[in-house]
């Protein structure tokens, strides 16, 4: 039975090139060996679960929350961890320590593990786990200052049915699908600003209410009142959402709630902002629509750049991450 043990990792003799150091079944190895076995259920079906974590101050933001959604995803998939949570967030540290991160972002990973070329689950002895402790940057600076533009994506969301977006599976392609519609219509616009290129969508459930973003959680502000869809509608119940309706909105004296809305309420909103563990808080200036063939139909403005009250939030939130008390509730 493999063991989740890990080795010490040689920083001092692997290539800046080869970094960073991944945690892959028990051992810590450069970026050039950290692979998966290819009858590994989590790429040949994408049976698996993962996290994606940020790190402010060598702190893990919200370890507990993340490690509660995982553990609960993997319920939900019949999916056992060969460790607890507790040792996995020890895996995450160990891999921060590692690659000697401050500020950075964790990808958390746990395969249904190796086993045959059927879809039988239970034919994988072990569950996988893969911890990469690493930068990312989705959005430029110029897009956090102008607000993005966003389009209004023709896929519509998974049904909860079909496959509960709640469960944040490794399975993407939904998601993926929908983007790749912003993706095109900017190239086919032609679009070369960084501030102006088209990379992310607002998806719609089957009903035609509103859901989340590719990648992002969605708020409206009308009137100065947020709201956010409920998770019912069919979306990640992210863990930045939870912080901003939780949180950073009675810190700051804004009402928040969960109610479900359609595009006229969206279009209709003072402003819009998008959130997420990689994004963090970001403004959406406008939302397009499209006819699938590269052209715009109809553009709707949100608001000059970023709103006030996605200013202030925003600011919050920068100023708790970057503080003496980062929250690893």
């Amino acid at each position: 039975m493999m063991t989740q043990t890990s080795t010490q990792p040689r920083s001092t003799s692997t290539a800046a090139s080869d970094r960073p150091l991944v945690y892959v079944n028990g051992r810590m190895l450069p970026k050039s060996q950290a692979t998966v076995n290819v009858f590994d259920h989590g790429l040949l079906y994408g049976d698996g679960i993962f996290e994606g974590i940020r790190v402010y101050r060598g702190k893990i933001f919200k370890c507990r929350q993340h490690m509660d959604r995982l553990y609960g995803c993997a319920k939900q998939l019949f999916l056992e961890i060969p460790v607890t949570p507790d040792e996995m967030t020890e895996i995450m540290r160990r891999c921060i320590a590692a690659n000697e991160i401050i500020d950075g972002y964790i990808r958390l990973v746990v395969t249904r593990g190796e086993g045959t070329l059927g879809l039988n689950p239970f034919t994988c002895p072990q569950a996988g786990i893969v911890c990469i402790a690493d930068q990312i940057s989705l959005f430029t600076r110029e897009q956090y200052e102008a607000g993005m533009r966003v389009v209004l994506a023709h896929r519509p969301k998974t049904p909860i049915a079909c496959l509960d977006p709640r469960v944040k599976s490794l399975n993407y392609l939904n998601n993926i699908m929908a983007k790749v519609e912003a993706i095109h219509l900017s190239q086919a616009l032609g679009i070369t600003e960084a501030k102006d290129k088209l990379i992310e969508v607002i998806m719609l459930n089957t009903e035609g209410r509103v859901t989340e973003g590719s990648g992002d959680n969605i708020f409206i502000i009308k009137g100065g009142k947020l709201l956010t869809p409920p998770s019912e509608v069919g979306i990640l119940e992210g863990i930045t959402r939870r912080f901003v309706k939780n949180e950073l909105c009675p810190m700051l004296g804004y009402q928040c709630q969960e109610r479900e809305f359609g595009i006229a309420d969206l279009l209709g909103a003072d402003e819009v902002f998008l959130t997420g563990t990689a994004a963090e808080i970001i403004a959406v200036r406008e939302v397009l629509e499209h006819d699938g063939k590269g052209h715009i139909t109809k553009s709707h403005k949100i608001s000059d750049g970023e709103g006030p009250i996605t200013h202030a939030l925003r600011k919050k939130f920068r100023q708790i991450a970057t503080g003496d008390a980062v929250p690893e509730d």
